[in-house]
């Protein structure tokens, strides 16, 4: 078997032009270095990150010592392995230079043999600021882009994590550092240069291909022998001789295979994927494991009435997709744990999503990642990283370049059973692009040298059983690079309602039949905000809380849209959560629309999951794990079972929709209650049904008396839908919006009790009808099972509480808060 060394761990770091050396850690990067050693303050405390721009523009070299063993030295190729230099990198060992680095995606190999020596060894890698040399380019050629005031500009002329340089919710922190793992590699005789797997799946067979290559050394006859394990069970094996080349096939069959299914279809059974190379003498020379999935994946654009179809197929079953963004989840990388990614990923799960897009202007995601969405059943639209900028695809270097960091990344990720789509770019089709190259736009024809002929060349190569689109928004067939929001095909990114200040209604008018981005602001919770802040700076409009603002109509567009809505909040705290509401408003009128428009409308993925440090952005999470009221709302609109309405006044009526994401009808009840605002009945009605797949029209609810009798702003419709005696789904309606309706104080009780495992069942009942009941520790952090919900006049709700800290039941009840809408002016 190979020996590995693994070069994790201390080294030391000192600027290029400084002898001065602090403790430095790899995998890791200079902030996160500097941090540790003091030298520099939290960048992401109030206006700090302006005064640490310095970091970027200087070289640092990193350097360690490690020891030659006798059995390392003994082997025949002893190779040093680096799997993320970030970015431009002079690698030497003992003085002697193996190599410079220019892409921080790549994985980067040299031969090591003739310059090791027994005992201690000095390596060290000097990384070069990209600064200057994307100054140098620019001033040669501009790179057009799109970009807010303190990003930096042109970046695309060099293979780094876009968002580093800044984005419109992302500090700039220019980084370098070695930032994933660098080990050396020792091996002898022959080793598994490459294996390939493939798959051909049925409900009733399943066939797991593998095309081997080996590299030898010795021309010994050898043999591959693979395995799949199902939870320790051999299901099936089979061994084959090495042929000529160094090349094995050999295919594994199950019969009546357990099949992959993403969240809420099914379960995500995996199993063990094991391949040896064995010796002359049948001793293991080398291995390689994997889990895999069994499952097929499809992207579906066929043509239909009136353009084509986009909708994904999992098993041959198609689904409607629900999911949101996914940014790097801290813009300083080495800081991320698994814990951490598991967490937004949980989370994503525990809200209904099906699938997350990695969007393609931060990184490719490690590989821990692809497993936690293998066990949670989330399917990844995985971006090559390219966005919002035109790339210098005119030259050769850089596509020789790309072309390796497309092929390092799709062989390492090609095997996980959540892998469903491979895309080109983010949105250079929507204005990036044009006949030629201007200060605008690159150029069509570069263009389709780097997403039309590369990046589909490579999966089709090394992983053609995924689907490929060359952007997000795109629009295939005869409208294909005149409208990438063509609502007729292809996948759209809808951003009227934000940066075109449209109202949320205007969803209501949109008919695409996917939307891949779409989103609306609010700030982090007070516990976040006063994170990052000193009182001096609680306003919106101080500095820092705009320097903590990174779209340039952003604290504008939140409060124009909140007093369309909403009374103005009495106070700073309850803005923020005030933001919070508006925005889980928004997206939630927008999706229900998209849900109840499928088959035409199958996929939703907003803007965005999470965030990368404290700020007023679109995530749905904020930097520390804290869900917003939008992720608790997420829950709600992205349940398989829906009740929705829509509010018709001048035809006195509210349409009631029941959407079914299941494969099969469910026999359900449908139940609307009309009330006053201060909760006297008005009316009732129920709805037996059997509801089928998709959506379904259940009534028009007559309101005209009610809005005759009392006036639109004294009526509410309450929704709920009942599976047997259970409320699976419940809305609200109401005809005006919410700053005009004539609540009264729903004189909230509460009550709470321990329920084990430290965690806490609170029962909230409210005497007049509330609105936006929200529930908080004051403290502790806490998820919560529900929030952010209505209650009924006289109606008790009981929530599920799982704080972050052990608390005993008196010091629990001391913290609770219990908040509805009326608390907020």
């Amino acid at each position: 078997m190979p020996t590995v060394l693994d070069l994790s761990g201390r080294w030391t770091a000192r600027r290029a032009d400084q002898t001065e050396t602090l403790a430095a850690t790899v995998p890791g990067c200079i902030h996160h270095d500097l941090l540790r050693a003091r030298k520099i303050p939290d960048p992401f405390y109030r206006d700090h990150e302006e005064h640490l721009g310095w970091i970027g523009e200087q070289g640092w070299v990193y350097r360690r010592t490690f020891r030659a063993t006798a059995a390392l030295l003994a082997h025949a190729r002893v190779d040093l392995v680096a799997h993320g230099l970030d970015t431009f990198a002079t690698v030497r060992v003992n003085g002697e230079e193996l190599g410079h680095t220019d892409n921080m995606f790549r994985t980067w190999t040299w031969d090591l043999r003739s310059v090791l020596k027994p005992g201690d060894n000095e390596i060290e890698v000097e990384f070069d600021s990209v600064l200057p040399y994307i100054r140098a380019k620019a001033a040669k050629r501009p790179m057009p882009s799109w970009g807010g005031p303190r990003e930096v500009r042109h970046r695309a002329y060099v293979r780094k994590e876009p968002c580093n340089f800044g984005w419109d919710w992302g500090p700039t922190l220019v980084t370098c550092g070695i930032w994933r793992p660098l080990e050396i590699v020792a091996w002898s005789g022959a080793r598994l240069a490459e294996v390939h797997p493939r798959q051909k799946v049925t409900a009733r067979r399943a066939v797991q291909s593998l095309d081997v290559s080996v590299q030898s050394l010795d021309g010994e006859p050898r043999t591959v022998r693979a395995r799949l394990r199902r939870q320790g069970k051999v299901a099936a094996e089979r061994e084959v001789a090495v042929g000529d080349g160094g090349k094995a096939s050999l295919k594994l069959a199950l019969a009546n295979p357990d099949l992959w299914w993403p969240n809420g279809m099914g379960k995500q059974p995996l199993y063990d994927l094991e391949v040896e190379l064995r010796g002359p003498d049948g001793a293991v020379e080398d291995a390689w494991t994997r889990r895999v999935g069994f499952r097929t994946v499809r992207l579906v654009q066929k043509r239909d009435g009136k353009g084509r179809t986009f909708h994904f197929e999992v098993n041959g079953q198609a689904f409607f997709t629900k999911g949101a963004n996914w940014i790097p989840a801290d813009a300083i990388l080495s800081r991320m744990t698994p814990a951490r990614t598991r967490d937004l990923l949980q989370s994503a799960a525990d809200a209904n999503m099906n699938l997350v897009r990695v969007w393609g202007g931060g990184l490719y995601p490690e590989d821990g990642f692809f497993d936690l969405c293998d066990e949670l059943g989330l399917l990844v639209w995985q971006d090559f990283m390219f966005a919002c900028s035109g790339y210098p695809a005119f030259d050769p270097e850089f596509l020789a370049s790309v072309r390796h960091e497309a092929e390092d990344n799709v062989r390492r990720i090609r095997h996980h059973a959540c892998l469903a789509l491979w895309c080109g770019n983010n949105e250079l089709e929507q204005g990036l692009v044009g006949p030629e190259w201007t200060g605008r736009q690159m150029a069509w024809s570069d263009y389709e040298k780097l997403f039309d002929d590369l990046l589909p060349s490579v999966v089709a190569a090394h992983a053609p059983d995924t689907d490929y689109i060359p952007s997000s928004a795109h629009t295939p067939g005869e409208n294909r690079r005149k409208d990438a929001q063509d609502p007729e095909s292809g996948d759209a990114h809808l951003w009227s309602v934000w940066h075109g200040r449209q109202p949320f209604e205007w969803y209501r008018t949109t008919r695409h039949r996917f939307v891949s981005e779409f989103g609306f602001q609010s700030f982090p919770e007070p516990k976040t905000t006063h994170g990052y802040t000193t009182p001096a700076d609680r306003n919106i409009t101080s500095y820092v809380m705009e320097l903590h603002q990174r779209s340039g109509i952003g604290n504008d567009a939140i409060m124009t849209t909140m007093l369309q809505w909403f009374r103005m909040p009495r106070d700073f705290d309850q803005l923020l959560w005030m933001s919070q509401v508006l925005q889980s408003l928004g997206i939630k009128v927008a999706v229900e629309h998209w849900r109840r428009n499928q088959p035409r409308t199958m996929g939703s993925i907003y803007w965005q999951l999470n965030d990368c440090w404290p700020v007023a952005s679109w995530s749905s999470i904020d930097f520390h794990g804290r869900w917003k009221a939008l992720h608790y709302e997420a829950r709600r609109f992205y349940a398989p079972l829906l009740v929705s309405g829509v509010e018709r006044e001048a035809d006195g009526v509210v349409e009631v929709h029941a959407t079914n994401d299941t494969a099969a009808p469910v026999k359900a009840e449908v139940v609307w209650t009309l009330t006053r605002a201060n909760g006297a009945p008005v009316a009732k009605g129920r709805k037996r049904l059997d509801l089928a797949p998709g959506n379904t029209r259940v009534a028009d609810v007559d309101c005209a008396d009610a809005l005759a009798r009392h006036g639109p702003r004294d009526l509410l419709v309450w929704l709920e839908l009942r599976k047997g005696r259970t409320a699976v789904s419940r809305n609200l309606v109401h005809f005006r919006k919410p700053k005009h309706l004539e609540l009264d104080a729903p004189e909230l009780t509460w009550t709470a009790a321990p329920t084990g495992d430290h965690a806490y069942t609170v029962a909230v009942t409210a005497r007049r009808p509330a609105l936006w009941v929200r529930l908080g520790l004051a403290s502790a952090d806490a998820r919560w099972s529900d929030n952010f919900f209505h209650l009924q006049a006289g109606e008790t709700r009981e929530i599920l509480c799982h704080p972050d800290r052990k608390l005993t039941a008196a010091a629990f009840k001391k913290q609770v808060e219990v908040w509805s809408l009326t608390d907020s002016y």
